[in-house]
């Protein structure tokens, strides 16, 4: 059956009447029609989708907004021919920062996009007008880039979802390269659940792709099913006077879909500085450098001064940067222990067109100190929209979370935006759900027992006020909970396992006193089984409650 043309058609016509430069190229009326023939009749039929001008579809010249590259792509990209196999209809390419340099959407030969929310600020970059296309309402699909921000920026700065899958989960076959090694193509969509749909249809290996993976069987290890736990910077952060009134009400709506824990984000900011400011930009240069000689109308002077500077750093210089890089990431990687997900604003700051002018590279600069360092430390990120500042601008957060956390990290934000209202306790009926808080943890010594019995992290939580923890006898150390209703108000630190119930089974067995396994109430009123303590074990003497956790008592020993 032939998918229908009709709603591409349309967005054609109203690309073309758009206001601002958000398009350098589109199809015709007949090249939609014969699309339409060709294109599979999945869950994206009919939906029209627009495509960053560095992304590849047959018959449009991929200019990465250079006009000298006018070369007609003679195949889709891989991203594109997934979207078409799913039913969806290419209608054509967005201005963009060029050669994917940028997180302004103001350097385009083709000229500078601006927010839809304001004529005097600035779109975001580098897919400028992959945002533009989907904000307008002129298409509610649009895949962009994100090496260092490129596609949440612009989706803070308009209201969007922006999604930047892991690292070669999308094939980047088709894509004319800024940084091969961080390079991700995303999407942009008005919802998350639009985005869960993309995402699920343009993931797959391309053997074709060296930097392809494939999305694991399992999620990796201390990847929780049920994300219930964000991180949230623990001091300020810097924000323009309208970002931080948005910021506190953003951290007041995320106090009401999970558990906040604070934490030191340094690391995180010391490796977005890293991008720039370091060898990494040799990369750029290494990439498309070649055709920033010689020198035209055609280039944006700023991306060239930019990327032509990579020459000048050695290899030594680059590998003390991948040193400092490493240690930065292992700090980092901290984090994740005990949150599902970091929570950040994208920017610090909504510039104007006047700003981004005034100082093109600071102000850039700027806008990606909470984005750079994602790709850098191979994490999962997604924009979403959080309110509107007091000037009427939108405000944008992302949550970030590790490799491969897509799916859980798509249902998190799902829950930030209202989307989802499912039970985070929901489990397969052939497992158990089972509460431990000390050596069964994520990373502890007997952590590996859950394992073996088939067990898979299911969340992260606390339990119920009231509950004390004691040190208890044993091979090792380990706690030992008691609901005694005089521990702390905010609970324990937790994590919920999700055991075959063989496996469980097994484990009972094994449990010798002083502990136990009984009913355990969590934060938000839930009883589960879970490892308690004799009540005659207690010893008042090794009372941790003080510390809310096992890890953070064992982190006071160190």
């Amino acid at each position: 059956m032939t998918v229908s043309p009709q709603a591409a058609l349309d967005a054609l016509t109203a690309a073309r009447a758009l206001e601002q430069p958000a398009f350098i190229s589109t199809h015709t009326d007949a090249d939609i029609e014969s699309l339409a023939h060709t294109a599979g009749n999945g869950p994206l039929a009919g939906i029209p989708f627009a495509v960053k001008d560095n992304i590849d579809v047959r018959g449009l010249a991929t200019t990465g907004a250079c006009p000298t590259l006018t070369t007609r792509a003679p195949t889709h990209a891989f991203a594109v021919q997934r979207l078409i196999n799913a039913g969806a209809l290419p209608i054509g390419k967005t201005n963009m920062d060029q050669f994917a340099t940028g997180l302004v959407g103001t350097r385009s030969p083709y000229g500078a996009c601006h927010s839809i929310y304001s004529a005097e600020h600035i779109s975001g970059g580098s897919s400028s007008g992959s945002a533009i296309a989907v904000a307008a309402g002129i298409v509610p699909l649009a895949l962009g880039t994100d090496t260092a921000g490129s596609g949440r920026v612009p989706a803070a700065f308009n209201g969007l979802v922006g999604m930047k899958p892991s690292r070669g989960l999308v094939s980047n076959r088709g894509l004319l390269p800024a940084c091969p090694s961080l390079d991700c193509i995303t999407t942009l969509t008005r919802t998350v659940r639009e985005a869960q749909q993309a995402f699920e249809a343009i993931i797959g290996y391309d053997a074709a792709d060296p930097y392809s993976r494939q999305m694991p069987a399992a999620l990796p290890p201390g990847v929780a099913t049920q994300m219930r736990v964000i991180a949230v910077p623990n001091g300020p952060l810097g924000l323009e006077p309208a970002h931080q009134q948005a910021w506190e009400q953003a951290l007041e709506h995320a106090a009401t879909i999970a558990i906040l824990v604070s934490v030191d984000i340094e690391p995180f900011l010391a490796a977005a500085r890293l991008l720039y400011e370091a060898p990494f930009v040799s990369e750029r240069t290494a990439a498309f450098g070649n055709l920033l000689e010689p020198d035209g109308p055609h280039l944006d002077p700023t991306v060239r001064s930019i990327v032509l500077r990579g020459a000048d750093f050695s290899a030594v210089q680059s590998w003390k940067a991948a040193h400092e890089l490493q240690r930065l990431r292992a700090l980092a990687e901290v984090v994740f222990v005990s949150a599902d997900a970091l929570l950040l604003p994208v920017t610090p700051w909504h510039p104007t067109l006047a700003q981004v002018a005034a100082d093109p590279i600071g102000a850039n600069s700027r806008n990606g100190v909470f984005t750079n360092m994602c790709n850098l430390f191979d994490l999962a990120a997604i924009a979403v929209p959080a309110g509107m500042r007091p000037d009427g601008l939108p405000f944008g957060v992302q949550l970030l979370s590790p490799a491969f956390s897509d799916r859980p990290l798509m249902e998190l934000a799902s829950a930030w935006t209202g989307e989802s209202q499912s039970d985070p306790w929901a489990s397969d009926p052939t497992r158990t759900l089972l509460a431990v808080a000390g050596a069964h943890l994520t990373g502890q010594p007997a952590n590996r027992e859950l394992v073996e019995l088939g067990g898979r992290l299911h969340a992260r939580a606390r339990t119920a006020g009231g509950y004390q923890m004691f040190t208890v006898p044993g091979p090792f150390p380990r706690p030992g909970l008691i609901d005694t209703g005089s521990g702390p108000e905010t609970g324990i630190e937790i994590e919920v396992w999700s055991l075959p119930h063989a496996g469980f089974a097994q484990l009972f067995a094994r449990v010798a006193p002083p502990l136990h396994l009984g009913q355990m109430t969590l934060d938000d009123g839930t009883s589960i089984q879970g490892f308690a303590c004799d009540s005659g074990a207690a010893d008042t003497a090794h009372d941790i409650s003080a510390f809310a956790g096992w890890r953070a008592y064992l982190s006071s020993l160190r």
